[in-house]
């Protein structure tokens, strides 16, 4: 069966990333984490402090940058920024507190979009983000939008960062949650909107292998037109 593009795109801590982990591995599929890109640069660039308004200091840390992913032995991807794994790194909350930021530079999309696009060309992919099936993969076979209420979606980050050792006040989350919905829905390059036919989930209600459930069986059905279609 022919390979396809799968774009999920979303609001943060809707479940995007675990819906494209789990649909990537039931299929076979490559998984891209877009938005572990930007947090591995925001990264980078609160590392070497970087001005996020100085042109010359964004250009010169962006060719000092390379990115990565590698799959380790549990089969889960990790990302890897100059060959070191910041996995973990980057799911802190001063990481999440500059990303939205750093994603509205417009150079910084503009090298991101093409290395997505670069590990994307051979299909077979499942790549999640804000942009990806309005700009990455507008030709993308299928593309999702993914929703969930305010409250829920604080609740789920709250349990990530406390996984991660990382005990953040649920204020705190919210209002950054609602900053990043903010600046990520009004941004200049390339905002967050549902793509055209993409279809939305609203994951508040649902539980994840349902998300997961739903995403693999619209994927097989385009696999199937695709390949009906030749």
């Amino acid at each position: 069966m022919r390979k396809i593009i799968i774009a999920i795109d979303g609001f943060s801590a809707c479940g995007k990333s675990t819906t494209a982990k789990e649909v990537a591995r039931l299929l076979g599929y490559r998984y891209i984490d877009s938005g572990a890109m930007y947090r591995a640069v925001t990264l980078y660039f609160l590392d070497h402090l970087v001005s996020f308004s100085n042109p010359k200091e964004v250009d010169k840390a962006l060719n000092e940058i390379k990115l990565s992913f590698i799959v380790n032995s549990k089969g889960a991807t990790e990302i890897f920024l100059n060959a070191i794994n910041v996995e973990k790194a980057i799911r802190k909350m001063r990481i999440s507190e500059s990303v939205s930021q750093v994603s509205t530079i417009k150079v910084v999309r503009k090298a991101m979009v093409a290395l997505q696009r670069k590990m994307g060309k051979d299909k077979g992919i499942v790549m999640d983000g804000r942009d990806i099936g309005t700009v990455v993969f507008p030709e993308a076979e299928l593309k999702l939008f993914l929703s969930a209420d305010i409250m829920v979606r604080a609740f789920r980050r709250q349990k990530e960062l406390l996984e991660k050792e990382d005990l953040v006040e649920l204020d705190t989350i919210i209002e950054n949650l609602q900053s990043r919905d903010q600046i990520d829905s009004t941004r200049k390059e390339s905002p967050l909107v549902r793509a055209t036919g993409a279809i939305e989930i609203d994951t508040t209600n649902i539980t994840v292998d349902e998300q997961v459930d739903e995403v693999v069986r619209l994927a097989l059905s385009q696999m199937l037109i695709k390949k009906w279609k030749g």
